[in-house]
């Protein structure tokens, strides 16, 4: 008798998260010793992945007393418009603030993930890559370990960089720290000039 032929179904096709790290002294420092790196791994979609230094009760765990004992969720979800499997980051440390894109994240506020993102905490830059997939029940955490910061390759707007006009006053005066953190403001530089 022969073996019975395998169907391909919807579970192989995967929604995967790429989860790449990066911290200024990793190369001196065991901090991912405790993850499995270069391995893509399978996660039910109902369970939240925590990360965090408490390798009891977070999914991935990192090796550095200055990281939360829980430090952030993802959570998968769907909606009723996709068949996309998409996923929100939670900010699990009441000692430090999160930041996604630029945009800062409180303890226990939540923020929708976009298909690549930049998530920073501590010195810790994590990118966060979402590969679309078919399957409704499970998905695929890879991680590793980037050898450069990967916030050099992201275009992203830093308040602290806000440019000041001619006139020495600052735009971020009038503006809410939250529209100046996503995206640049535009001011119109025409000079109407008179000749005498």
């Amino acid at each position: 008798m022969s073996e019975p032929q395998t169907m391909e179904t919807e579970e192989d096709l995967l929604t995967c998260l790429q989860v790449k790290f990066f911290h200024p002294q990793q190369h001196v420092k065991g901090l991912y010793s405790l993850l499995r790196l270069g391995q893509r791994t399978k996660h039910s979609a109902d369970d939240p992945l925590k990360l965090g230094r408490d390798a009891q009760s977070c999914t991935f765990a990192l090796v550095d007393p200055r990281v939360s004992r829980k430090q952030l969720s993802l959570q998968a979800f769907r909606t009723p418009q996709s068949p996309e499997m998409l996923f929100t980051i939670q900010n699990l440390s009441q000692k430090g603030r999160l930041t996604v894109n630029g945009c800062g994240l409180g303890y226990l506020e939540r923020k929708d993930l976009p298909d690549k993102a930049l998530i920073l905490f501590g010195e810790y830059e994590i990118l966060i890559i979402r590969e679309s997939g078919e399957a409704k029940g499970s998905f695929e955490v890879e991680l590793e370990v980037l050898a450069v910061s990967p916030s050099r390759e992201m275009c992203l707007c830093v308040p602290s960089m806000t440019p000041i006009m001619d006139t020495g006053f600052s735009p971020m005066n009038t503006f809410s720290n939250e529209a100046s953190s996503c995206g640049p403001l535009e001011t119109d530089e025409t000079v109407m000039c008179q000749s005498g």
